[in-house]
């Protein structure tokens, strides 16, 4: 299901109201970040799954925090254009899975999620999640950022890595792979640090970590976590990992200062 690029002023007034950090942001950024919504909805198709009607809300709501990651991204929405469709639940979702043990022996599953996202493929999300967003911004939660941020690690020949392409010059690096071998370090550095406290927590019971604890699965999974909280909660997340704003700074607002509150 296509929505009109004409988006209805009360219907974004709602969407800004619902998701403060959108509404935190400088006005420049709000007009920015409303264009590139309506670009977005006019290139992508909207399903609803197990029943749920596809409302010009919904779609705005999804659009809009989708857009969040490319605001200031030279190539915009054409980080976005090995897909089209977005299929939104409306709760948990329950994906089939399936493995191989050494043995050869195939294993098959269900697992419940709360969004998906495949290179070249949909986008999958649970409406449920999405719609509790705005509260869920404290805990550095944002299921729509979390799998837009896959499809940014994506770009880079279509396997996630915790890593999305950089340009060469990227943070005074001349060449792009030496960009590319600075950041995973300190992603990997920083993930490191982050699974050892998951574990500490977990096994010993100390203080869990704010991040969601997802994050300790992979550094793809970390790069994904890491992302949704520095775009709804950006205050904690630096004082939780001083140590990736400067990278996340540079590659999501090249050019420009970072804000004093979001």
């Amino acid at each position: 299901m296509a929505h009109t690029a004409l988006l209805p002023e009360s219907v974004w007034g709602n969407t800004l109201k619902g998701y403060p950090f959108l509404a935190a942001l400088p006005e420049p950024d709000q007009w920015r970040l409303h264009s590139l919504t309506q670009q977005f909805l006019a290139a992508k198709e909207f399903y609803g799954a197990n029943g749920l009607v596809i409302t010009d809300q919904i779609a705005v709501d999804i659009a809009a925090q989708a857009c969040l990651p490319v605001l200031h991204l030279r190539q915009g929405l054409g980080w976005y254009d090995d897909f089209v469709g977005i299929v939104v639940h409306p709760g948990e979702v329950v994906a089939p899975r399936e493995f191989q043990d050494p043995a050869g022996v195939v294993h098959r599953y269900r697992e419940v999620i709360s969004g998906e996202t495949m290179h070249r493929g949909p986008v999958t999300l649970s409406w449920q999640d999405v719609a509790l967003a705005g509260g869920s911004a404290a805990q550095g939660y944002n299921v729509v950022i979390h799998e837009f941020a896959h499809k940014l690690d994506m770009r880079y020949g279509g396997e996630a890595t915790g890593c999305p392409p950089l340009s060469p010059g990227f943070m005074g690096h001349a060449a792009a792979a030496i960009a590319r071998t600075a950041w995973l370090g300190a992603m990997h550095a920083a993930y490191g640090r982050f699974r050892e406290q998951v574990t500490i927590a977990e096994r010993f019971g100390g203080d869990r970590p704010w991040l969601n604890d997802y994050g300790a699965v992979s550094v793809v999974e970390f790069f994904a976590v890491a992302c949704e909280a520095y775009f709804v909660n950006r205050l904690r997340f630096e004082a939780d990992f001083p140590d990736l704003m400067p990278l996340f700074d540079a590659f999501f607002r090249p050019g420009l200062p970072p804000p004093s509150s979001i």
